[in-house]
């Protein structure tokens, strides 16, 4: 995807990691049709950015098949309220059809209810064709670098408006203000590539909608599909003679739903077809942020780095030399706190629980980004991404359970057992309650975003069956391996600790801290969060992996920074602050999804809001954790090596 007429260097760089992340390794085989040959359409949900709740294609009274098939599903497409049926609408491979009358139908005044509600809720009708979505093609006015007047560049937008409510300035002719108008007339403009050198047939590269509304006239007496239609066509995608078609205002209404069909040739080829579907319309603010958040952030933490090596450096020099030995002991500073620096905190259950878990989040996370990186879950496997962080974050169950019995022997809590069954069932189980409550308030909407209860069983025996039998053999292995040496004793009796000033206090600290990794990444949760909840495509994974590992930096060194001049102040409770200086990134991230909430949503229904505000809740839960982990290990891996880098007599 060409970003820049003349990119340099470096975006050259960042448009090879993009294009990393769109490759498709071998796993969906492209399918080449013969001429004539029947081309499958079929159905999925509906849905709205402004409701968030999807329902199934024939919720709505749409033509129908006599005999509806549900497509297999698997878990990740359950899980997003994907239902996937067959219809009514005959294609053949480039055979062009006109004005092609699906079916007619009389809707009495309940039936056109439900159509008007679904239209001015936004909802968007999905179709598929060859594993491909139906896209509607939208343009944006790019301007020139001098302010100018630019040019116009397309993009897609997945699905297609099921109708739309006309306003004062709408150009419809005979449309009232503030009616709801339904599409019945749809133009399916399907792109093929052909090449005779490499195989043989065509293979379906791009599927694109034009939806219309256009109450129909007969031309002469009724006779089914092979009715004429004398205002189908032409038609005008800009404006129309025809009247639209109305839902509103009205007890009882004839709708004629009918399709055209158009075939293009294109050059684009089968392993690219997905690459229009990923344009974004702030490309340029997207890559320079980017970059600019990577740049600062290295910046920082470089700065960050050489101070605190320096200074680290300085006190070990003083704390060892044996002129300055006797010196030394009478100053301030953090040796003087070597007997209690590895005292157990308190709640160390807690902390073994949340580290134990976070390590389970920190491996989903890499293998998964690793594998989206490589392409094996690009957007034409639906639903892979979903269901493999599912199962990897069972899988990494083992690591969990090993982490959190270590850091328990370290504390010297000796019921490993107790431990491990805590990790297993804590973060799980606030997850599955939250979700189980946000579905049982879907499931009275009426909405196929509603989880069956055999899907419900199967994520409890993942759960019970895998999970917590995996956190227990983690744990297993680690109570046999022994404890870590620390490099210190801990004395009987804990030194007091002096009176802290105001910007050393734990609070102000766990705040300023996670200021930094949530400015690491917020660009890519910007965007991530607009794939998540205004239905866009997001691949950008080469970028996502990068700024995974820029947050990883990020959290270790403001958590190492914050405890170290801690414990130069004197104060040996760090366990839990170095946890939660880099966690409390989370905080930022709730309170931006607040404001994205009333920046961009335009949700009005109290269902909508709670789903919005209950996953992101759950979501902040596990980057506070996840990130709350990497603070802590790097600092505790940085006390335990400078501790044994000094001499006590």
């Amino acid at each position: 995807m060409q970003m820049m007429s003349r990119p340099s260097n470096g975006l050259l760089l960042l448009s090879l990691i993009s294009h990393v992340s769109a490759f498709y390794l071998p796993g969906v085989s492209p399918r080449n049709y013969i001429y004539g040959e029947d081309v499958t359409l079929k159905v999925n949900k509906l849905d709205s950015v402004r409701t968030q709740l999807p329902y199934e294609y024939y919720s709505l009274p749409f033509c129908s098949p006599d005999k509806i098939n549900p497509s297999a599903e698997n878990l990740g497409e359950i899980l997003s309220g994907d239902k996937i049926e067959n219809s009514l609408y005959k294609i053949s491979m480039k055979l062009i059809e006109s004005c092609k009358i699906l079916c007619r139908k009389t809707y009495g005044k309940h039936e056109l209810q439900q159509f008007e509600a679904k239209i001015r809720d936004e909802y968007h009708v999905n179709w598929i064709i060859d594993n491909l979505p139906a896209a509607t093609k939208y343009y944006t006015e790019e301007i020139g670098e001098d302010g100018s007047e630019g040019t116009y560049e397309s993009h897609y937008l997945k699905g297609f408006p099921l109708g739309y409510v006309a306003t004062e300035e709408d150009p419809e002719p005979d449309s009232e203000a503030g009616a709801a108008y339904i599409h019945n007339h749809a133009r399916l403009v399907l792109f093929y590539h052909e090449d005779v050198h490499s195989f043989n047939g065509y293979r379906i590269v791009a599927f694109e909608v034009e939806a219309y509304s256009v109450k129909h006239q007969v031309d002469g007496n009724w006779n089914g599909a092979q009715t004429k239609l004398h205002t189908c066509t032409p038609l005008n995608p800009v404006r129309r003679s025809q009247p639209p078609q109305p839902v509103s205002g009205t007890d009882s209404e004839e709708i004629i739903w009918s399709y055209d069909v158009q075939w293009e040739s294109s050059p684009i080829k089968w392993a690219s077809r997905w690459d229009v579907y990923f344009k974004m319309t702030d490309s340029k603010v997207h890559w320079f942020s980017i970059i600019n958040s990577i740049a600062v952030v290295l910046f920082l933490s470089a700065m960050v780095a050489m101070i605190v090596t320096r200074t680290l450096h300085r006190d070990l020099l003083r704390y060892n030399s044996p002129e300055e030995r006797e010196e030394a002991q009478e100053e301030t500073g953090w040796k003087l706190i070597h007997g209690d620096v590895f005292r157990p905190p308190a709640f160390a259950h807690g902390l073994c629980v949340l580290v134990g878990t976070g390590y389970q989040l920190i491996g989903m996370s890499i293998v998964t980004l690793f594998f989206a990186v490589l392409g094996f879950l690009s957007p034409a496997n639906r639903g892979g991404l979903m269901t493999s962080m599912l199962l990897l974050f069972v899988l990494m169950g083992i690591f969990a359970g090993f982490a959190s019995t270590f850091l328990g022997k370290i504390f010297g809590l000796e019921d490993w057992r107790k431990t491990s069954f805590v990790t297993s069932v804590c973060f799980p189980g606030i997850a599955f309650g939250v979700f189980f409550i946000l579905n049982a308030m879907v499931w009275g909407e009426a909405s196929s975003g509603a989880v069956p209860f055999g899907t419900l069983v199967a994520l409890l025996v993942l759960w019970f069956g895998m999970n917590v039998p995996l956190v227990y053999i983690g744990a297993y292995i680690s109570s046999k391996r022994p404890a870590l040496e620390l490099p210190m004793k801990v004395k009987v009796h804990p030194r007091e600790i002096p009176e802290q000033v105001w910007y050393a206090q734990a609070p102000f600290l766990a705040l300023l801290g996670g200021i930094l990794p949530f400015a690491a990444c917020f660009i890519e949760i910007f965007f991530i969060m607009s794939s998540v909840w205004m239905h866009q495509f997001y691949y950008m994974f080469g970028f996502l992996f990068i700024v995974f590992i820029i947050l990883t930096i990020t959290c270790a060194e403001i958590s190492i920074v914050a405890t170290y001049f801690q414990l130069c102040y004197e104060d040996y409770h760090w366990w839990w602050r170095s946890f939660c200086t880099s966690g409390f990134s989370a905080i930022y991230l709730f309170l931006y999804s607040i404001m994205y909430y009333y920046t961009k949503m335009r949700i009005d229904h109290f269902v909508s809001s709670a789903l919005y505000f209950g996953y992101m809740a759950l979501i902040s839960l596990g980057f506070f954790v996840l990130t709350g982990t990497i603070g802590f290990s790097a600092t505790f891996f940085f006390v335990h090596k400078i501790y044994s880098s000094v001499k006590v007599d």
